[in-house]
């Protein structure tokens, strides 16, 4: 290591002390050091032409690798030095194969690097456990859609200006670093650690209290019960894990006023579904399917009332009255429940005028669908087999794995009224 920093060093000193180059600018030597680097432990994969510019027996890094950028020391400058402070490996475009190898840890002397972008390829190995104490201003660390292992480095939450966090799409294991949402990541916003299927433990209590916006869990082993929701936030989705317990704590909190989407689907979530998330003034997409929601849900009146873009309770075990206030929904899934009763006509007129565009609540107790004289619009979706009535419309848009095209068992449907669906 000593041979390749002795000439360095000596360009270093050349430049900053000759007088006829002193005009001229030049990327610090250990800046240099860690693309050399990169470029040994990193390769494309076959068909893969990234590395193509990376020349460094002819060229400038600053002007002629891909995806490097370069900036001038903001503490000095007047400084003929500069520093790579964008890094972005590989192209990202569909086309593009990507890259191998592994990330080595002197990736840790770019310490002026505020962007760190790997696209998705097949790089291995750990990420380097000392990112979060060297490179202090970093403000998107994405390394997404790769192979890498082990946990989460717990130095990632020590990082003043981090904003976004995506390590999604690897394999990933461990808990998720409680300092996250501590005071010490205070501009932590977006943090996105979907589709890694190890990481496992509990959300951190932290985060009920943090400034977070954006957080994604999808397809993990996280466990518990979902913790108060912080008013911040704007998009949630813990899909497809372990979760369990109520949502009572979740949203005991103040309102959430930001919330736009909300997926809590494949998991193993009880209790009632809280009235106070029909009430959200933001909420837009909702996703409650496949849980084991029981009991009647509430949709409060609003005089404005909120156009959902979809409403998933699918796979649950809600009983009672379809409220009328879901009626607003453009896809409303309600299928394999315990709702009893005649469908809303509010439900009918908005499924008939378009504006509901899918409505699935086949696998029920419903006793009635209210027809009307005009036709169903071809663009609707609807799907009301295996319910206590007669199928209207031949349920000829019900999905492939929808169940047979036929009304439920007599007796099951004088069973579930002596009950009144509980």
């Amino acid at each position: 290591m000593a041979k390749l920093h002795y000439p360095l060093c000596l360009l270093f000193l050349l430049l900053s002390f000759s007088p006829s180059l002193q005009q001229q600018t030049f990327l610090h030597p250990s800046d240099l050091l860690s693309l050399h680097d990169l470029r040994t432990s990193l390769q494309g994969l076959p068909g893969s032409k990234f590395f193509s510019s990376w020349d460094f027996s002819n060229g400038d890094p600053c002007t002629t690798f891909t995806g490097v950028v370069c900036s001038r020391d903001d503490e000095n400058p007047s400084s003929q030095v500069l520093r790579v402070s964008v890094l972005t490996l590989g192209t990202g475009l569909t086309d593009s194969p990507g890259l191998t190898g592994t990330l080595p840890e002197s990736i840790c002397n770019l310490t002026y690097l505020s962007v760190l972008v790997l696209y998705p390829g097949q790089v291995t190995g750990s990420i380097p456990s000392s990112l979060g104490s060297c490179l202090r201003r970093l403000r998107l660390l994405s390394l997404t859609n790769n192979l890498l292992t082990g946990p989460v480095p717990d130095s990632l939450a020590g990082l003043p200006d981090l904003h976004t966090l995506d390590l999604s799409n690897n394999r990933l294991s461990g808990p998720i670093p409680p300092s996250l949402f501590l005071p010490s990541s205070p501009n932590l916003k977006v943090l996105i650690l979907s589709n890694n299927g190890g990481l496992t433990g509990e959300i951190p209590a932290g985060f009920s209290t943090s400034q977070i916006l954006h957080l994604d869990l999808t397809h993990n082993s996280i466990y518990g019960e979902l913790p108060m929701l912080p008013a911040t936030l704007r998009y949630l989705s813990v899909a497809q894990n372990n979760m369990c317990g109520t949502l009572e704590t979740a949203f005991s909190g103040t309102t959430i006023p930001d919330l736009e989407f909300l997926d809590l689907s494949m998991n193993a979530i009880s209790g009632q579904i809280p009235l106070h998330v029909f009430s959200l003034p933001s909420l837009t997409s909702i996703f409650l399917d496949r849980n084991n929601f029981t009991g009647t849900i509430t949709v409060p009146a609003s005089k404005t009332p909120i156009s959902w873009t979809v409403i998933d309770l699918s796979h649950n075990g809600i009983s009672g009255q379809i409220p009328a206030g879901l009626a607003s929904a453009g896809a409303l899934y309600l299928n394999s429940n315990r709702f009893i009763g005649s469908v809303p006509d509010r439900v009918v007129q908005s499924i008939y005028s378009g504006q509901m565009a899918t409505f699935y609540a086949q696998h029920n107790f419903l006793t009635e669908f209210p027809t009307q004289p005009d036709p169903l619009p071809d663009s609707v979706a609807l799907c009301l087999s295996y319910n206590c009535m007669v199928l209207p419309l031949a349920g000829a848009n019900c999905p492939m794995n929808g169940g047979p095209l036929q009304s439920r068992p007599q007796e099951q449907c004088i069973s579930i009224a002596s009950t009144g669906g509980d």
